[in-house]
């Protein structure tokens, strides 16, 4: 156990707290970016001019008209930035376009004495546009090859070996959306001047640095001369890591330009159709698998939706091919991802960062093909889960694999598995309109920034002579409880009770060169950078306290605001008195903190390495029933285990758990954005953009029974007091509701029937994979329209399922060769995945 993971006696990290500002939430007193606009003087508000075409030359912007309209002060437009017209880091991203890349892009911004006398001056803003081609969707834009980005590709052993070896090779294809944040507090800044001219912003962001640097980029000023602040955000979830930069930025630029505070915040109709989303993918796969289930080959091409510019797509195609095998062993490996570009939103990221989406490529594989070789689904599942000393396909050590181990036998305990899987065959033969399925997934996720520069936080405490405390750190509150932990890794480190220490908002004149709050490191770094502060000034108290006490510093302990020798409370003399005596010593009682994350190293160009300070494992059972009429589906119960190591705040821990897998439920069964693809006047426009059209998970959604649990003697030695992330790795454990919704359907076809299910799984989609599961036992009744290679199609060929009678080889086969892993177009490469025949000439796959 290292020094950072080691605990104190009576430390009040692990207690239960409640979130430091739940009764300012509930009672409507906490402060966000926006409330701050009514306690500021003379705010101009902005408002966008958003353009009606998904690509389009802007030819013209007359904003003579607009600024006759009363109460407008100015229209902003590229004229007016005096450094760089870029609100991105990559330098493809212009604030004011000449060129619209996605339907409701800002082309300019009107300021106005009130919002809605900027709302009418952008109606007055009268802008000429040449339409140009347009790629709205993935598919078009795969087979058109319209990438940006790099690609990124991983390989291990010898795939090709592998595949014309094995004896049961199978393969398939799948496209997934991607998911709107929805945040509650939609994108806000506000932007001001103090009396030397220098900015200060407010931002509801997750990257007070990255809005500092845009803002600094945009006014071609120094870094020095601008100060932005995160109060707190009503949710962020990736969503304002980059993209919240451009409207700090936008605040800035025209408090620069007109001398008054400027309020950006839009509405929640302009932040769906201007923000971006998750990315979604185009997945295809191949798997091969020996006569006792064990992976032999793994082969994907992930394709992710951009949209119309890079943002942060590269780290999130970079973590999709890292969490490609989940927590499955893969003896030889090829994983592939590319970037597609099209004109939408720009993609960015979203909670799990690319690592959902490459492990749900997997584990359809395996929900695919398990009846098809006659395995269960979770066993398996349970027989490829990495084991001790193996490794990931980039080389990286699974040290705590018996971790993985634990948690799926915990699941299977806790969560009666055995009893239930008896329950839910019973109740299915028992009833023909509705089925249950019960599904178990494991996740295993790597903690750190994938990006080695970013593992790394600041933080600056202060003790004041009275005795108390207030904490500055990097990071940003956005819900998730980290300014709850931080305190608590104040009060624990130097030994004072919770109420004793106070928390400032995150700014980047007391804490400089942040990170961003994402990855699911915002605990890791900023407690270890708290914790080295409070050490610091702690040890200079030791040395007084020892002179009050008599002792040598080293045999002084502090805990509960007491300050004592080695061997007990109650035997010394209170905080508040040895920091009096400190002060009146001349003892410094501020201390800067700093914390880099140790141990990581890697080859972008070979993708191997050692990019991840720990993994997360957990597993989760989920059990649904399906409406066979409808397709609608209720969640019965889900249990999770979840390795949060030894957690800094379990009540925290609790919600973030719970709120990840309902987020990533949302995302798998409900959540479908739909942009419009018609050749018409609205061809790009997002059709999603309320929730009235965009379906969101709600109480109705929510689990009957909902158990989590953690596990337990898992304390991380490597990470500040033993604790592990929340943040992102519970949200992919929704995985299994996905699974356990194909199993309910399939169970209304024949037995061992392979079904595919569309995604997200809506009670739509479920409806016509029941259809097709139905339809494949009538075709098994009849004994026709099965072909040789197990499809069961309609009578004009349509295929409906796939059974295992013909799929599953008997002996080793031919040569399975893999299709171009180059340039060729992704629509050539998925038709030429045609597997070779085996010796009696039957394919070989689903």
């Amino acid at each position: 156990m290292s020094s950072l993971a080691e605990r104190p006696d009576r430390p009040v990290v692990g207690t239960a707290q409640p979130h430091e500002s739940a009764v300012s939430h509930v009672t409507g007193t906490a402060l966000y970016t926006d409330d701050l606009v009514g306690r500021t003087k003379d705010v101009l508000h902005a408002y966008p001019v958003q353009a009606p075409h998904a690509h389009a030359r802007i030819d013209s912007i007359g904003i003579d008209a607009a600024e006759l309209v009363p109460g407008v002060v100015k229209v902003l437009t590229a004229a007016d930035v005096p450094g760089l017209n870029d609100s991105n880091v990559h330098n493809d991203e212009p604030m004011f376009p000449a060129e619209v890349s996605y339907y409701g892009q800002a082309v300019c911004w009107v300021l106005g004495e009130s919002l809605e006398a900027a709302r009418l001056g952008a109606e007055a803003v009268q802008v000429s546009y040449t339409e140009l081609p347009s790629i709205i969707s993935l598919a078009d834009a795969a087979e058109a090859e319209q990438f940006q980005g790099p690609v990124r590709h991983m390989e291990r052993g010898d795939v090709d070996d592998a595949f014309a070896s094995a004896p049961h090779v199978f393969e398939g294809k799948f496209e997934f959306a991607g998911q709107e944040h929805f945040y509650l507090e939609t994108q806000a800044a506000l932007a001001y001047l103090d009396e030397s001219g220098q900015v200060f912003i407010q931002s509801s962001t997750q990257h007070p640095t990255g809005a500092q640097e845009i803002a600094a980029q945009v006014l071609d000023r120094d870094a020095s001369t601008i100060t932005v602040q995160s109060l707190r955000m009503g949710g962020g979830f990736g969503g304002k890591e980059t993209q919240s930069n451009a409207y700090a930025g936008l605040a800035a630029l025209g408090a620069v330009v007109t001398g008054r505070p400027v309020r950006v915040r839009l509405n929640r109709t302009q932040d769906i159709t201007m923000t971006g989303k998750r990315h979604g993918f185009q997945i295809a796969w191949k798997i091969a698998f020996d006569d006792d289930g064990m992976i032999q080959a793994y082969w994907t091409d992930m394709v992710a939706n951009g949209g119309w510019n890079i943002d942060l797509s590269i780290p999130v195609i970079d973590r999709a091919v890292i969490h490609a095998d989940n927590a499955y062993f893969l003896p030889n490996a090829d994983l592939t991802a590319r970037i597609a570009r099209n004109n939408i939103t720009s993609q960015t990221a979203f909670r799990g960062f690319g690592g959902p989406q490459g492990m749900l490529g997997i584990e359809d594989a395996l929900g695919r093909c398990a009846p098809l070789l006659g395995i269960p689904a979770h066993e398996l599942r349970r027989r490829n889960l990495y084991q001790r000393g193996q490794t990931t396909p980039y080389e990286q050590v699974v040290d705590q694999a018996p971790r993985l181990q634990a948690v799926w036998e915990q699941v299977l305990r806790s969560g009666e598995f055995a009893r239930r899987e008896q329950e839910v065959a019973a109740f299915n033969a028992e009833h023909t309109d509705t089925k249950r399925g019960l599904a178990i997934t494991p996740v295993k996720f790597g903690i750190a920034f994938g990006q080695g520069v970013m593992n790394q936080a600041g933080a600056l405490v202060l003790v004041y002579k009275d005795g108390s405390v207030l904490v500055n750190h990097g990071g940003t509150e956005m819900g998730q409880g980290l300014h709850t932990k931080m305190l608590q890794v104040a009060a624990t480190t130097l030994g004072v009770r919770m109420d004793t220490v106070r928390l400032a908002p995150t700014r980047t004149d007391k804490v400089p060169n942040t990170s961003a709050t994402a990855a699911s490191t915002g605990a890791d770094l900023n407690g270890a950078a708290v914790k080295n502060a409070c050490e610091q000034i702690r040890d200079r108290l030791a040395v007084v306290a020892g002179q009050l006490l008599g002792v040598h510093p080293n045999n002084i302990c502090f805990s509960d605001s007491e300050v004592y020798p080695r061997g007990g409370p109650g035997t010394g003399v209170s905080w508040q008195e040895v920091v009096a005596t400190a002060f009146t010593q001349q003892v410094q009682l501020h201390a800067a903190g700093y914390y880099r994350t140790s141990g990581l190293h890697w080859d972008r160009e070979k993708m191997k390495g050692h990019p991840y300070k720990y993994f997360v494992h957990a597993a989760a059972l989920v059990e649904v029933e399906v409406d066979g009429f409808t397709g609608a589906y209720r969640t019965r119960q889900v249990d999770i285990v979840y390795d949060a190591g030894d957690s800094l705040s379990p009540l925290v821990d609790l919600g973030q758990i719970e709120g990840g897998y309902v987020q990533g439920a949302g995302w798998l069964t409900l959540e479908d954005l739909r942009w419009d693809t018609s050749d018409g006047k609205s061809r790009g426009r997002l059709s999603t953009q309320a929730a009235s059209t965009y379906k969101l998970p709600s109480f109705s959604e929510m689990p009957e029974v909902f158990n989590v649990e953690a596990l337990t003697d898992a304390a991380e030695p490597g990470a500040v007091y033993g604790s592990k992330a929340v943040g992102e790795p519970p949200l992919p454990l929704a995985i299994a509701a996905r699974e356990a919704l194909r199993q309910a359907a399939a169970a209304f076809g024949p037995e061992r029937l392979s079904l595919e299910l569309g995604s997200p799984a809506t009670p739509e989609q479920v409806f016509w994979a029941v259809q097709r599961a139905r339809d494949a036992g009538a075709a098994v009744a009849s004994g026709e329209q099965i072909a040789a290679n197990g499809n069961v199609t309609t009578p004009h060929g349509e295929v409906l399922a796939v059974l295992p009678a013909a799929v599953v080889g008997t002996g080793p086969q031919d040569g399975h060769p893999l299709p171009d892993r180059g340039t060729a177009p992704v629509a050539e490469r998925l038709t030429a995945r045609a597997v070779a025949a085996d010796e009696r000439k039957e394919p070989s796959r689903a």
